[in-house]
């Protein structure tokens, strides 16, 4: 009988345990005939007797045999079905390893019972408590979790649990480089994601702490990020962030360090004096949950979504603007193929994901020509001097939310290796930006907004001389919730002023329009999400109109109505346009427009990701021969050459490029694609 079998439809899983220690298990596996059939029972290893099977009880075995075989301790120090008192209610513990030197203390607890990660923590913590067990495990088979119990009040997560010739501190005092993070990262053994654990954060010791959550787990990704930029660029340098058995005072101020070294690196995020105010128990639980959680990848949106979901719990959700996915930026990127000899800006940047990522493709382009490759640790690494010049010369993003700024500032600042040009300003305001330049807190922007100002297209009318840039490229997913009611913004705005009378309120999202065609040269191309309403409504037949008459639509692609699940059900489209200019894009009545849907949704309902399963073949789906295969686990998904889970979306192809020039398409073309074939066909400046 194969174990596969009984833990079909249930909660549990192998996915943890080697093929052998499987094998090993199988074949202590006996069947009885009983009344409504076959009744499957397992030699249990250590009462000596038949047990029942049942899938928590396999993964109970599979368990108990790692202990053994994996971790080298005795069957005299294992016991089942443990008994831990409270009061006088008795439960039973599923695994417990007994301490070496007294056989009646507990060292070592296993839950297997509660399937669920956060059920089966608060179970294995209240056995600890009640037993006195130094540690715990908790697995369902696919997950696994390890815990130090450092007081009855808090549990740190460890890397692992010693074996039986180990003690704690051998675990937590190992050597830990960079190609250690990778090997074990957390994210990837757990199939958790950083979101799940700053959400478990919270529930520990955050939601309590009087902190601002924000900022506090904010100061800590900030030194991670560091700690990993370095040893990125030195494989022999040991990772810092991490408690190798150190007091909590003492791990507080090894952080602490980090920090400060980061802020110095990186400036403008924080302020130059800034400290953690964790204490230092609260600091252990926290540097215990992402010490092992490797925060770089080839596109940064491990850190993107816990950002996302931090920010939007304050500042971000009110104003309707969510972080844009970044398959959908991708999509984007591709689809206007923005160069190194382009200008571009984000006007509504969030996070910076189009700016990053317009960095990417340029650098992946610039590298071609040159012959070289980007390894998936490219975001931490020092870049050449070419690629620097582009982030600081041609990269340009602009959010209102003091919060994104930050964040965007601090992924820019690493791809730009300490310089950026993220800024802290009204995008629609602009009128008043010499008011916001003159401000104490703009010191950092300053070197920023001076390049931008170069790019200005020069207006002899008073209030407008920040009105027209000279862009090429412009992406922005701007606020589509609110209205602005402001006349002095307002009356900047021809879209404001409609049949020649002012409005009293418009829509964020329409005044964005007007304002990024006016950030773009002519012959300069945008990409911009909108709610679908724009492009149906009868009502909004003028701002078709208007975008009609200064540019040319290129495309308008309709996006799942998943995509910004769980934040808003909204459905959006992205437009694509180039406006009108006499060399590059010559103004004609009757062309013709790209359009296209999303079909493969890339989230479910509850706004989880959904990602190709890797049992996917691309050649059979071609072929027709297979159904559409998709999964939310990143441990059953579909990987890149670097590992990284792909989203189940048909916006573009995933395809692998090795070091010696071949490539490997893993998903099928899709809109980006069919949008370039367009544009050969169509002749369009930029392709």
């Amino acid at each position: 009988m194969k174990l596969s079998e009984i833990l079909k439809d249930s909660n549990y899983s192998t996915d943890i345990f080697s093929a052998e220690e499987i094998k090993a298990i199988e074949k202590s596996i006996t069947a009885e005939e009983g009344k409504k059939g076959q009744v499957y029972y397992i030699q249990c290893l250590v009462r000596d007797k038949k047990i029942k099977l049942t899938p928590e009880e396999a993964v109970r075995q599979l368990y108990t045999y790692k202990l053994i075989h994996h971790y080298g301790y005795p069957v005299s120090r294992l016991r089942m079905e443990y008994a831990v008192n409270f009061g006088r209610e008795i439960k039973r513990a599923d695994i417990v390893v007994m301490d070496k030197t007294d056989p009646t203390v507990a060292y070592i607890m296993v839950e297997v019972k509660k399937p669920k990660a956060k059920d089966g923590r608060e179970q294995l913590k209240s056995y600890c408590h009640g037993s006195g067990a130094t540690m715990g495990v908790w697995t369902n088979g696919e997950k696994i979790t390890y815990h130090h119990r450092k007081n009855p009040n808090f549990f740190e997560d460890i890397p692992g649990i010693p074996t039986a010739h180990e003690k704690l501190a051998d675990i937590l005092n190992k050597p830990f480089k960079m190609a250690d993070l990778i090997a074990e990262d957390k994210l990837k053994e757990s199939g958790k994601s950083l979101r799940d654990l700053v959400e478990e954060m919270e529930d520990e010791v955050l939601a309590n702490a009087g902190v601002d959550v924000f900022e506090e787990v904010f100061k800590l990704i900030f030194a991670k990020l560091y700690d990993e930029y370095l040893s990125a660029n030195d494989e022999s340098r040991n990772l810092e962030f991490r408690n190798t058995g150190l007091s909590d005072p003492e791990l507080k101020e090894k952080i602490q360090k980090l920090f400060d070294k980061a802020n110095d690196r990186w400036d403008g995020v924080f302020d130059e004096n800034e400290k953690i105010t964790l204490t230092p128990t609260h600091l252990a639980v926290c540097v215990g949950s992402l010490e092992k959680v490797k925060l770089f990848n080839s596109n940064l949106d491990v850190v993107d979504e816990a950002f996302e979901y931090l920010i939007n719990k304050s500042s971000k959700g009110e104003k309707g603007q969510y972080f844009t996915p970044r398959y959908v930026i991708d999509m984007c990127v591709k689809m206007l193929n923005p160069t190194e000899d382009d200008y571009l800006i984000d006007t509504a940047a969030g996070s910076s994901g189009f700016p990053v990522h317009a960095a990417m493709h340029v650098w992946k382009n610039m590298f071609r020509k040159k012959g070289k490759k980007i390894s998936h640790l490219f975001t931490a690494q020092d870049k050449p001097q070419f690629c620097k010049d582009y982030v600081v010369d041609k990269l340009f993003a602009i959010d209102f939310d003091e919060k994104a700024v930050r964040v965007g500032r601090t992924l820019n600042l690493i791809a730009g290796d300490g310089q950026t040009n993220v800024l802290h300003l009204n995008t629609l305001d602009f009128a008043r930006w010499d008011n916001t330049v003159n401000e104490d807190r703009w010191e950092h922007y300053l070197d920023g907004f001076k390049r931008m100002k170069r790019l200005r297209r020069k207006n002899s009318k008073e209030g407008q001389d920040y009105m027209f840039f000279n862009m090429d490229v412009l992406m922005a997913n701007p606020p589509f919730a609110g209205e602005v009611k402001e006349g002095t913004i307002l009356s900047r705005y021809e879209l404001a002023n409609k049949n020649g009378k002012p409005a009293k309120s418009v829509g964020r999202d329409i005044l964005f329009i007007e304002r990024n065609l006016n950030f773009l040269k002519p012959g300069g191309r945008m990409a911009i999400v909108l709610p679908q309403g724009r492009f149906n409504n009868s009502s909004d037949k003028y701002i078709r109109e208007y975008i009609a008459e200064h540019c040319r639509i290129l495309a308008v692609v309709g996006l799942h109505g998943n995509t910004f699940k769980p934040h808003t059900g909204t459905k959006t489209s992205v437009l694509f346009a180039q406006k009108w200019d006499d060399e590059k894009c010559p103004k004609k009545e009757d062309y013709n427009i790209f359009f296209a849907t999303q079909q493969m949704e890339g989230k479910n309902n509850s706004g989880d990701k959904l990602y190709w399963k890797e049992t996917f073949k691309l050649e059979d789906y071609i072929d027709g021969k297979i159904g559409i295969e998709t999964t939310t686990d990143e441990k059953h998904a579909l990987t890149d050459q670097h590992g990284h889970p792909i989203v189940y979306h048909d916006l573009f192809a995933t395809i692998n490029e090795y070091d010696d020039g071949t490539t490997v398409q893993l998903t099928p073309d899709g809109i980006a694609e069919a949008f370039i074939e367009f544009a050969a066909k169509e002749k369009l400046s930029f392709f």
